[in-house]
């Protein structure tokens, strides 16, 4: 574990069916929502939102009184959730949940969400943390191997004069033990970050902003996987026309094989087959909160 301070200046959702505003009282403890409407994917809402809804809705997250986590979730983090029904409650309770690939998209669109449009985490956090100057927002960077969190503030920092990044964090591979949780609560709560942008892998980071939502005085979360690596360079992003075309999956593959081979090769052809069965209306995927 490490700590560092750094100071810088539901419907059906068979075809042609729109889905429907999730509707949530805010009043309480539980993550607010934001009253957009959601595509089902496989009983998964995903919010139908471009780039621009989803720096803009943020930034009304973070200037309210609420707060919220934000779910970036393609294929593997749908099918994650059909064995997991945890997961899947969790990305339906988010305050939103982007299309972070094409395929979410192309599901959306045949629901009749014309407008939705790709919201790739890395993508967005960049354009977050880019729109954040302005109003003065300090960000925390919570994840990756030793030395990640540090040098992904470094490089962020470079590329956008301005920004504030307050804090970093490199958590054990492990559930934090009390007095790490402690020390993480007051580290926050000392450096008072707006937003919260956690670097693990899917379904670890969705559950560390369901359970530490309300323990970390925070308004906003977001889990962003990849995007610690890829914009440190350790990972390479795939050209846009590759990302366009819905084969980003294969340019990850081509780099970590070993690793993401079962993700790919086994979860794409079962999203596919799942997939057809709700297009056609062969089987009922309900989006439960």
């Amino acid at each position: 574990m490490k700590i560092h301070t750094t100071q810088t200046p539901s419907t059906n959702g068979g075809l042609g069916e729109k889905s429907k505003p999730v509707n949530y009282a805010a009043e309480d403890l539980r993550p607010h929502i934001a009253q957009t409407l959601r595509a089902n994917v496989l009983g998964v809402g995903v919010s139908a939102i471009d780039m621009e809804a989803a720096v803009r809705l943020s930034d009304s997250l973070v200037r309210s009184r609420q707060r919220g986590y934000v779910c970036v979730t393609g294929v593997h983090g749908v099918m994650e959730a059909q064995s997991d029904p945890s997961l899947k409650r969790i990305l339906n309770r988010s305050f939103m949940t982007t299309p972070d690939g094409m395929p979410m998209v192309w599901v959306g669109k045949l629901q009749g969400h014309r407008g939705m449009r790709r919201v790739y985490g890395p993508d967005f956090m960049l354009d977050f943390c880019r729109f954040s100057v302005e109003r003065g927002y300090r960000h925390f960077l919570y994840g990756g191997n030793d030395g990640v969190a540090d040098h992904l503030a470094r490089e962020l920092t470079r590329q956008i004069p301005g920004l504030q990044i307050v804090g970093t964090y490199t958590p054990p591979f492990r559930p934090l033990s009390p007095v790490e949780e402690r020390d993480l609560i007051d580290f926050v709560a000392r450096t008072k970050p707006d937003a919260f942008w956690v670097g693990l892998s899917t379904p670890k980071q969705e559950r560390f902003m369901a359970d530490y939502l309300d323990k970390l005085d925070v308004k906003l979360m977001v889990g962003v996987g990849a995007a610690f690596d890829i914009h440190t360079g350790k990972i390479k992003d795939a050209p846009r026309w590759v990302k366009q075309a819905g084969l980003q999956w294969l340019h990850r593959l081509s780099q970590e094989p070993q690793r993401l081979w079962r993700r790919y090769l086994v979860n794409n052809p079962k999203f596919m087959w799942k997939f057809g069965s709700q297009f056609f209306r062969l089987r009922k995927f309900e989006i439960e909160s």
